[in-house]
């Protein structure tokens, strides 16, 4: 089937004063544009509880954003960044934040021409002693490349990256990380490290609007997915559909997978990394339909879930998977997923409703919200930008509704 989206049909005006360069005081004071099959409501994200349907069960993304920039220096002194995207050797996230003494990370490097050969390094103070980290070049993948990592301390990558690293903020916010950014860029119930981005729907919860909907019988659940620099990534192509999409791991809990399944048609992604993740299970689950076998050391490819039968259900999908997981004894799933959502006649199979922020243009992000509002995903961002919201991953945002 030819797919093809005209990127420049989803372009806007998105004057700079309009990016949110910092979070507000207050995570649950931002703005939050509610649409509910048309109309356009402005309340505060406080209010969250307030609009939603009783008894929605909401799936937060628990993943937590790295240090992940390194700032090192040739011999010579010429200042090098490395940028760490995912790990490589170990290429699983929990061995390589373990890992002690040596590594290998796909890394983007910045100031390359000045790192030709040789290695990198930082020198840097541990109780009193001198220590090193040092960083070499082993293969060279186009924007991406393999690096080796040695360190002399007695410490593992994870608590390296804790002592020396930097919070990766968004380039577009064009500043330096600053201490506020090291508590404000992480979700109040981030969990497992390995995003270099946050998934910025959930920076406006706090610990007291949980418990306040729990109160009042929300439910809640998390996922786990890694957030690649692939986010930002522009569509360079004229056709969206050309555009090649990153890559990004995952992990579900079987009693997710149950819980999910009970309150399937109730379901409220918070964030594109939880609509990500939720709707790939419906790819994981039709392989299980089809072959018996979820096949999850294979990419949910970008466009999987469009070739995926429309009597298919997104509960089918649920059932298929749990059996899945208690046949095989699994109390997790890990898997990755390359998928884009975007308006092609998409079919959201899990997700009922969304909480998101507002999206650059002519971005992969912005194709998944029109994907679930259709065109009036135009007249939702007029009216942001009309009625003064914040844009961007320190922004106001959004809770979506058909």
């Amino acid at each position: 089937m030819e797919r093809h989206i005209a990127i420049d049909d989803y372009d806007y005006p998105l004057p700079d004063e309009r990016i949110a360069k910092f979070p507000l005081a207050e995570r649950s004071a931002s703005k939050l544009l509610v649409w509910h099959g048309g109309t356009i409501a402005e309340r505060h994200f406080s209010d969250l509880g307030e609009m939603l349907p009783a008894g929605q069960l909401l799936v937060f993304n628990n993943t937590k954003v790295i240090r992940a920039r390194i700032i090192m220096h040739k011999p010579s002194g010429a200042r090098i960044e490395v940028f760490c995207l995912e790990p490589h050797a170990p290429a699983d996230y929990e061995r390589a934040f373990a890992a002690e003494h040596t590594c290998e990370w796909s890394c983007i490097v910045g100031n390359l021409k000045k790192w030709k050969e040789g290695y990198v390094e930082i020198v840097f103070d541990l109780d009193g002693r001198s220590e090193y980290l040092r960083a070499w070049i082993v293969e060279n993948r186009g924007r991406e490349h393999t690096v080796r990592f040695e360190w002399s301390a007695a410490m593992t990558f994870g608590q390296l990256l804790e002592h020396l690293g930097k919070i990766p903020i968004p380039p577009y916010l064009n500043r330096d990380t600053e201490e506020i950014d090291y508590t404000r860029y992480q979700t109040v119930y981030s969990k497992f490290e390995g995003s270099v981005a946050a998934p910025t729907a959930g920076l406006h919860f706090t610990p007291e609007l949980i418990d306040s909907m729990r109160s009042r019988g929300f439910g809640f659940e998390e996922v786990t997915l890694h957030v690649g620099a692939g986010t930002f990534l522009p569509v360079k192509d004229a056709d969206a559909a050309n555009h090649a999409m990153h890559t990004e791991h995952f992990e579900v809990r079987r009693a997710t997978v149950a819980r999910l399944l009970e309150k399937w048609g109730a379901i409220t992604a918070v964030g594109t990394t939880s609509v990500r993740t939720l709707e790939s299970l419906a790819a994981l689950a039709w392989r299980i339909r089809s072959t018996g076998a979820p096949e999850t050391d294979r990419v949910v490819g970008q466009w999987e879930l469009y070739d995926i039968p429309a009597e298919f259900t997104g509960r089918d999908a649920l059932v298929e998977l749990l059996g899945y997981m208690e046949r095989e004894g699994l109390e997790r799933l890990k898997a990755s997923t390359q998928i884009m959502i975007a308006p092609l006649g998409y079919e959201f199979r899990i997700v009922r409703n969304i909480v998101t922020n507002f999206h650059q243009p002519c971005s992969t992000l912005l194709l998944l919200v029109s994907a679930y509002v259709g065109e009036e995903w135009r007249r939702i961002y007029d009216y942001a930008l009309a009625h003064d919201f914040r844009f961007l991953s320190y922004g106001d945002s959004s809770l979506l509704m058909r």
